[in-house]
């Protein structure tokens, strides 16, 4: 599940990369400032203030964001092949992997040999599998999530709610806002059995009562879609001639909203290791310094996330965890706005 929302991490590798334009070109609506919503009736309200590459926040739909990084892998000299279904990595007689084999839509099995295979394929990877890869940290707890898109469903930004047990969201999108609310498996399961309506409606009024007017009065753009939930957790990030990057190789419980711009900012991770074997560093050099910085800069945001997570919170205590959100965040940022751009790399010396 995708909760669209970017931090502000992401949104500036996407200004890095020159993608950014594309995504404002698209209508996607600029995003100043987030409210949180508590059910005691508290609200508080923050500005996202201007920083070099990030002048707001942004939540493209997916639809929009995938096309455009594609469109500009493709741009840079990638080979795209859509439709195509990794079904089996290819090893040698030294147990390493060289390459995988897919299939596409109607078609015979292909293989595709290579010196490095990257699984960029999410919680249900392929290539992790097939490579083995070991779970380093895994967490305690998941959310389950019910979720709807709204048109005519005015908002103040992001807008974090929070209750007994539950949680929602608003997020504005190109076309759409959508409406989200979460809770424990057990609980949402326990909802669900009066029906999936019943359980999106009770879990809207316990954590978030101040929604419930203006979403009465919006107009549903689709049906209610939902997530069953999965503990988080981080697996080894390389091994003989495989990598991983995005969900395959970390994944925390969406409830931070941050899964994206994890993603945005390990692609460039990695995407700086293999260049440094490029340049003829020895690979277990550059992977091991790419897992450590990603670890390094994961660890705050997975463990206050599987806290978040576990529902068990009151009010005070939710608030100090958001805050604790607030300043992994910052971490990233400032290790991020650091980053020498990826093209001043590729014919430097990195050894």
């Amino acid at each position: 599940m995708s909760t669209h929302g970017l931090m502000r991490g992401g949104v500036l590798q996407l200004s890095r990369w020159g993608i950014l334009p594309d995504v404002l070109a698209a209508d996607t609506p600029p995003i100043r400032n987030v409210v949180f919503h508590y059910a005691d009736g508290d609200n508080v309200g923050v500005t996202i203030r201007s920083s070099p590459g990030v002048d707001a926040l942004y939540a493209p739909r997916r639809h929009l964001l995938d096309r455009l990084l594609v469109d500009a892998a493709a741009a840079a000299g990638a080979d795209v092949l859509h439709q195509a279904t990794v079904t089996a990595l290819i090893r040698d007689g030294a147990d390493r992997v060289t390459g995988v084999r897919a299939r596409t839509p109607g078609s015979a099995e292909m293989s595709f040999p290579a010196s490095l295979t990257i699984g960029a394929d999410g919680v249900r990877s392929t290539v992790a599998t097939e490579a083995e890869a070991p779970i380093i940290w895994r967490g305690n707890t998941a959310s389950a999530f019910l979720y709807r898109y709204f048109t005519g469903l005015p908002v103040r930004g992001y807008e974090w709610a929070y209750g007994e047990g539950a949680a929602a969201g608003l997020i504005p999108t190109n076309d759409a806002t959508c409406l989200f609310v979460s809770a424990t498996p057990a609980h949402m399961r326990s909802l669900r059995s009066s029906g999936v309506e019943h359980a999106f409606a009770t879990l809207l009024a316990s954590a978030a009562p101040a929604f419930v007017d203006r979403v009465a009065e919006a107009r549903h753009a689709s049906g209610l879609r939902g997530w069953g939930g999965l503990p988080g957790y981080l697996r080894r990030s390389w091994g003989n001639g495989w990598a991983l990057v995005g969900d395959a190789g970390y994944f925390k419980d969406p409830i931070t909203t941050h899964g994206m711009t994890d993603a945005l900012r390990d692609a460039e991770l990695l995407a700086k290791a293999v260049l440094a074997t490029l340049s003829g560093c020895d690979p277990a050099t550059a992977f091991t310094a790419y897992e450590r910085t990603r670890d390094r800069l994961s660890r705050e945001m997975f463990d206050v996330t599987d806290a978040v997570a576990a529902y068990d919170w009151n009010l005070d205590k939710v608030r100090h965890l958001l805050r604790d959100v607030s300043s992994a965040m910052s971490a990233e940022v400032d290790h991020l706005q650091a980053l020498r751009p990826l093209s001043e790399l590729v014919n430097s010396d990195l050894k």
